[in-house]
């Protein structure tokens, strides 16, 4: 009975350290601080990857919410890089530069809507840095934004930059550049907080209009009871501090993750 008993202990270990082993082999990301350049303005991105994945992978990038290039989008950028694709969290702003209140958020984020040409060519340098990258396959590209950053990405979609999809979480709605019709091949998904203040009835219903006279593919998806900022944990008490209407929502980040995922596996597989 006592060699029985030990011979059960001794193979209970055995599993548990193999499954201690797993856990850790499961993804061994490397993180990299970079640097890219815009005509003469530094950008400073956040580059990461599953360095046990062999071979190329679809790269997807990352666009931050009015704050900047903060640790809210490089995690996001390490969640893309667990799944199995490499991803680079982008510098809308320039330096790295970020903003620990609403008013410098709001006057970057403006700077960059109210000259669209330095928009777009810091969105295109850190596209062609990703797709420069040995492990990403270049015909695969994809980005993601959040507020500030769900704008940008609808609206480099729109003017026809090679994305295979873009995913808006929370991101702003209003048209800047409807698509042209039957040019744009971008599959746009769209997750929306169906009670947040700061979209209207009206923006959804014309963006959708414009989708469909462009003959785009899209998917807009409204979560019930969800604000804005309902990906980001810490929106309950940036809200709280800046009297602003945001809260985190979990079952509407947990969905919209996986609706993302769901996206991106159709455009990369087809």
């Amino acid at each position: 009975m006592k060699k029985i008993f030990l011979t059960i202990i001794i193979s209970l270990i055995a599993i548990l350290n193999t499954c201690s082993e797993n856990k850790i082999e499961k993804t061994d990301l490397v993180e990299k601080e970079v640097e890219y350049f815009a005509d003469s303005t530094l950008l400073k991105g956040y580059l990461v990857y599953d360095n046990k994945q062999k071979g190329k992978r679809p790269g997807i990038l990352v666009v931050h919410e009015w704050w900047g290039l903060n640790d809210y989008a490089r995690s996001r950028a390490r969640m893309l890089a667990e799944l199995g694709y490499t991803a680079l969290a982008l510098d809308m702003f320039g330096d790295g530069k970020t903003a620990n209140n609403p008013e410098d958020a709001q006057k970057f984020a403006s700077d960059i809507f109210t000259n669209l040409k330095i928009g777009e060519d810091r969105f295109m340098a850190a596209y062609n840095f990703l797709k420069s990258q040995k492990n990403v396959d270049s015909s695969k590209i994809a980005a993601i934004g959040y507020c500030f950053g769900g704008g940008v990405v609808l609206y480099m979609a729109s003017i026809g930059i090679d994305l295979k999809a873009v995913a808006s979480f929370h991101g702003s709605l209003e048209a800047i550049v409807p698509p042209k019709k039957n040019e744009v091949k971008t599959f746009f998904l769209v997750c929306n907080g169906a009670d947040d203040s700061f979209t209207t009835k009206q923006q959804i219903d014309a963006f959708k209009t414009e989708m469909d006279t462009a003959n785009v593919g899209y998917e807009f998806v409204n979560y019930a009871g969800a604000i804005h900022s309902f990906t980001n944990p810490l929106a309950d008490s940036l809200g709280q501090k800046f009297d602003m209407p945001l809260a985190y929502n979990e079952k509407a980040d947990k969905e919209s993750w996986l609706e993302m995922q769901k996206v991106f596996k159709k455009v990369f597989d087809e």
